[in-house]
């Protein structure tokens, strides 16, 4: 053996599976990211390429985790709803908080190493948007770490010091878009989708950019755009075909916010796709259609973004019935066969495992309360619906609700196990088709676009939530914990035969992956969405999380978290990390704050005003951060108690709504907002705030 040759070997032999730059900063490629035997490091959203959220350390088991403690923790005084899964290289965790700002911090310490703020409303300054505020997560590629921001780039940051290397637009400031999912780095390439379904004419895409350049790669459209200006691919032709009436002046919708795989082992990339824009097929889809690619697990070349195949979980859908949930890769023994399976659970409730070969439809069985169709047709592949799903008299009680009976909370995959472990929620909407004109509507950029009413439902059980463990082979529940309330945090598995999550009520627990007892518990003081992560360092194996309710649900966008009090501004959000046998204090949380409407003296209510108030507290989706009926959930200010809403003060709520004075708090502009419409939504304000201090 030569002597280069030999002197290779040893290099190789001493870095391990993690090739390194010239400079020492760690080089991560498929290969890297798709090994699953690394129990160092946290390298994508799920783990590994398979997305399976599941890791084989066994030094936390069921029975040693009861000595879990907290090993480290760090506040985060300035974030609020925190979402992401954080990435672990090399010692060193990435995490993203509110506005985008990322962080990297000692992964035995918690010390800050560096921050990145990407000015988000320097960009967004003076514009309409939409206020999503969070961001689920990162990618490492390369020596780069890569971000999206919610205004719509897409960042490449040094992993050493947070310098940024290159930023690029994917959408334009101008479009009714923004990012709130974890780009998926792959193959040289990162790919990003969007968000705006509700918020305007949206037709969804996702793009694939160079890793090393910034440069646009490929992008693949979700829905046909006018056919009049023809078509960039036959996969577009094929999609009109499914559409009627002129779908393109709706935008048509798909966009894909979350749910991206990448399967090193078959080279495709597998994209969930989004619900239609509008909601009401009606509006969008007059002669009703399947609407592709809605609502759909779509199949691509990574090097091209050339469409492989195709599986639409709901044809036509007309209930925010997105397919953005999580994609899990994993090979099932079915029928005496080995299976490269799919396993996806959507909103519609459906559990599905799909042969990702080709999309053939291998098994689709309930996991929740589904009223809006009876079963799915294993020799069709589709639903089989109940009459009068579509709201067609009008009026309609559906479940799953537009929450989904699974949202994007990730669930987990143990293969020792072969249980999926699956957050789920069991909530209704009351839908009302009866005050929106197919001749008359029409969308604009920013505003609530549904064009049908929606209210909360009955509920289904007498619990919201529920973390069941559910075996795709058997195709049931095998054990189930119910929960009050809905928005647990997804979850995390490993080869200790643990299943780890957070609940809205702030308790993160560890339960037996086997039978779902719960083993340990520790009392975050605030509601926790993120899912938790592990990882090993110097012979200590760690789980850390972010704290901070966050999401539509955190938002008030339900009813019920506000019973929490977990106040903005109030409680302090947290990542914080356990390992067993530690015995750091975290600081007390403050005890549970319920903001005190402020009842001005001497104001009389305009009601004509008010009323006028409300529709354009729900039209331009102030509910989103502000809450149903201004009762806020702890993801901003409740507006009942501001003083910027009294009289004396009018001129600074202008300022705030039209100007965009605080737009570095997450507060966008409203531009366009007349004088009669900002007093219309100051009248709505005072009004709820008064009836609320009266006990109406």
């Amino acid at each position: 053996m030569g002597t280069l040759k030999r002197f290779l070997l040893v290099v190789v032999a001493t870095l391990g599976s993690i090739a390194m730059a010239a400079d020492g900063v760690p080089r991560i490629t498929d290969r890297e990211i798709a090994d699953v035997s690394n129990t160092a490091d946290w390298l994508a959203y799920g783990r590994n390429h398979n997305e399976q959220r599941f890791s084989p350390l066994t030094d936390i088991d069921t029975k040693s985790v009861s000595d879990l403690g907290v090993s480290w923790y760090l506040d985060l005084p300035n974030d609020v709803g925190l979402v992401a899964t954080p990435l672990v290289l090399d010692g060193v965790l990435y995490f993203t908080g509110t506005m985008n700002v990322v962080r990297a911090v000692d992964a035995t310490s918690g010390e800050l190493l560096w921050e990145y703020d990407p000015r988000v409303a320097d960009e967004i300054r003076g514009r309409k948007q939409a206020g999503m505020v969070h961001n689920r997560g990162l990618a490492i590629y390369g020596d780069k770490l890569f971000a999206a921001t919610w205004d719509g780039r897409l960042l490449a940051l040094s992993l050493d010091q947070g310098e940024l290397i290159w930023s690029t637009r994917t959408f334009d400031l101008g479009e009714p878009l923004y990012i709130t999912g974890a780009p998926k780095a792959f193959k040289g390439k990162v790919l990003i989708g969007n968000g705006g379904t509700e918020n305007g004419a949206a037709r969804g895409f996702v793009s694939a950019y160079d890793a090393e350049t910034g440069d646009l790669a490929w992008r693949f459209h979700i829905v046909p755009g006018n056919p009049a200006d023809g078509f960039e691919n036959a996969a577009m032709e094929m999609a009109a075909e499914t559409w009627t009436g002129k779908w393109w002046e709706q935008g048509g919708g798909g966009n894909a916010w979350h749910g991206f795989t990448y399967d090193e082992e078959l080279d495709a990339i597998y994209i969930g796709t989004g619900n239609g824009s509008p909601w009401n097929q009606k509006m969008r889809s007059p002669g009703g259609g399947d609407n592709l690619f809605l609502c759909s697990i779509v199949a691509l070349d990574p090097d091209t973004g050339e469409y492989l195949w195709h599986y639409q979980t709901t044809p036509g859908e007309t209930w925010d019935y997105n397919s953005n949930m999580d994609i899990v890769l994993a090979d099932l023994e079915i029928d005496g066969e080995t299976v490269k399976a799919l396993l996806h659970a959507p909103k519609n409730g459906f559990f599905y495992v799909i042969d990702r070969t080709d999309g053939r439809l291998i098994s689709a069985d309930a996991f929740a309360d589904v009223n809006w169709a009876t079963h799915v047709d294993l020799e069709t592949g589709r639903p089989v619906e109940r009459e009068g799903a579509r709201y067609e008299d009008g009026r309609e009680v559906i479940t799953p609700s537009p929450l989904g009976a699974h949202s994007w909370h990730a669930m987990s995959y143990n293969p020792g196990t072969g249980l999926v472990y699956l957050p789920t929620l069991h909530l209704s909407t009351d839908f009302d088709d009866t005050t929106f004109e197919e001749e008359t509507y029409k969308p604009a950029p920013f505003e609530l676009n549904t064009a049908v009413g929606f209210l909360m439902g009955p509920q289904p059980r007498d619990y919201q939530g529920e973390l069941q463990a559910w075996d795709p082979v058997e195709k049931r529940q095998v054990w189930s914990v119910p929960q009050a309330e809905p928005w647990g945090s997804g979850t995390l598995t490993t080869a200790g035969n643990l299943v780890f999550q957070g609940e809205t009520s702030g308790w993160f627990k560890a339960y037996d992956a086997k039978t779902g007892d719960e083993l340990w518990s520790f009392d975050t003081g605030l509601g926790i969405s993120a899912p938790p992560i592990t990882y090993r360092i110097d012979g200590v194996q760690y789980v850390a999380v972010l704290v901070g309710f966050g999401g539509a649900y955190a938002a008030r966008m339900g009813e019920g978290p506000e019973a929490h009090g977990w106040a903005y501004g109030v409680h302090k959000r947290r990542l914080i990390a356990f390992a067993l046998g530690a015995e750091s204090e975290v600081p007390t949380q403050p005890p549970p704050y319920f903001p005190e409407p402020i009842v001005e003296a001497d104001f009389e209510v305009d009601e004509e005003l008010a009323l006028e108030g409300e529709e354009l507290y729900l039209v331009k989706m102030c509910i989103g951060c502000h809450g149903g009926e201004a009762i806020a959930g702890g993801m901003a200010p409740d507006l009942r108690a501001s003083a910027m809403t009294l009289s004396e003060t009018e001129p600074v709520f202008r300022s705030i709504v039209r100007d965009g004075a605080r737009v570095s708090r997450a507060m966008p502009a409203f531009p366009d907002l007349t004088d009669r419409q900002l007093e219309a939504l100051r009248q709505y304000i005072r009004r709820q705030a008064h009836a609320a201090a009266m006990g109406d």
